[in-house]
């Protein structure tokens, strides 16, 4: 296969994007050769350890996901080879490559593009087996189908990574021992995993849509990925009014990227956003799925309720438009059904904006002391701006610079700097 040569800089660039585009559609395809998550992923590793060796010198090939693909493959038939115990697996896998020829071509994908679109919710599955803790479950999808680190699963959750960590590790395990099939369960069983599959998509576009870490304050790609996930898994469970309440939010929230940053990626809040650039393709999408959640009965449940407030939002042309009674009363309830530190500070922000930022300010200083929120940006970034709004602005300016300090994401730790900085002028 012919190669681009690039640059050392453009090299490594290349390698990163094409490792974070292509790592869950490499498990995914290596854990339905080898039918385990485990092994699965250390040789992804692997491929990416030789595209690092050998990149950098021959160049990116144009086919890169074909490349780490098979570089894997191989790895695996070598580790069978020396575990006869995997006889059989080695012979099968040894069938597949000899049918396919030995030398990767730009066709590979294309030929496999339908079961890798396949394998990353038989994924998805597999690792949101009954025989794992919840948590567990989430944690292991979400590190290997997601892309996402340690810390920013435990970002999500409000846990320490040390925890999350050992969850990772624990549920390799138990998947390796319990020899859990890789496929998407019988229509009977998947109730018992439905949940933990809905919470993993939820969490990866959310990290697409406000990453963690970085230079970037969003990942697109993963929001795309998650609303995929979301409408295929909607085919698969027609009949489930939380997967549309699911697909119904991630629609609605993802109509609104192309207005969440400036031209230089800066992050533009929800109130400032230019809402002609909303995707109204998307935002109608939603509503038609928030539609069939409510029409099978799940109008309380989590994800119809998030998706309820994000109609709020979508339907009003102007940000002095919106219903903030409404999204109060949703708030209410969700907070019954799901209850989170959370879910108790934006119901706070929306008090704030329905009845005054006195009324907010209120309640946000009762969350303050929530182990959770501790070092939870948004709450200093919040209550900043309720000050602001109250003409406290050195109050104000001291809060967002502790958001700042607490930020973690480049792009949310300078808009904090900025906004503290507003603030000490006026």
């Amino acid at each position: 296969m012919r190669s681009v040569v690039v640059t050392d800089a453009r090299t490594q660039a290349a390698i990163e994007t094409v490792i974070r585009m292509e790592s869950a559609r490499l498990i995914a395809g290596l854990a339905r050769y080898t039918g385990d998550i485990g092994l699965a992923e250390d040789l992804a590793q692997d491929a990416v350890v030789a595209a690092l060796e050998q990149w950098p010198d021959e160049g990116v090939p144009r086919n890169a996901g074909a490349w780490l693909m098979t570089v894997a493959k191989r790895r695996a038939i070598d580790q069978f080879r020396r575990n006869r115990e995997l006889e059989k697996r080695y012979a099968q896998i040894g069938r597949v490559l000899e049918a396919e020829g030995d030398t990767v071509t730009p066709d590979f994908d294309k030929a496999f593009a339908d079961e890798i679109d396949d394998d990353l919710l038989r994924l998805i599955f597999t690792a949101c087996h009954p025989v794992l803790s919840v948590q567990a479950r989430v944690a292991l999808t979400l590190r290997m189908l997601g892309g996402l680190t340690t810390a920013e699963i435990a970002r999500a959750y409000l846990l320490p990574e040390a925890t999350i960590a050992q969850r990772i590790v624990r549920a390799k395990k138990i998947l390796a021992q319990a020899h859990i099939p890789f496929e998407v369960p019988a229509s009977d069983q998947r109730p018992a995993r439905l949940s933990s599959v809905l919470e993993v998509i939820y969490l990866i576009f959310n990290e697409g849509y406000s990453a963690t870490a970085g230079d970037d304050w969003m990942r697109p790609a993963l929001c795309a990925e998650a609303v995929r996930l979301a409408r295929v898994l909607a085919q698969l469970a027609p009949t489930e009014p939380e997967v549309h309440g699911l697909v119904a939010l991630l629609e609605i929230q993802a109509s609104r990227i192309a207005a969440r940053t400036g031209p230089c990626g800066d992050p533009v809040l929800l109130l400032d956003q230019d809402r002609r650039r909303w995707d109204r393709l998307l935002i109608n999408r939603g509503l038609a799925a928030l539609k069939k959640a409510q029409e099978l009965g799940g109008e309380r449940g989590p994800y119809a309720l998030q998706a309820a407030i994000a109609a709020c939002h979508a339907r009003a042309f102007r940000s002095e438009d919106t219903d903030w009674a409404r999204i109060v009363t949703l708030y209410n309830i969700l907070a019954k059904v799901m209850p989170s530190p959370v879910v108790e500070l934006n119901r706070a922000v929306a008090i704030s904006m329905a009845y005054g930022p006195q009324a907010g300010l209120d309640l946000i200083d009762q969350l303050a002391a929530e182990p959770a929120l501790r070092n939870y940006h948004l709450l200093p970034s919040a209550r900043g701006h309720l000050l602001e709004r109250l003409g406290r602005t050195a109050e104000a300016r001291a809060e967002f610079q502790r958001a700042a300090g607490l930020a973690t994401n480049e792009r949310e730790r300078r808009l904090s700097a900025e906004r503290a900085e507003a603030a000490g002028s006026e």
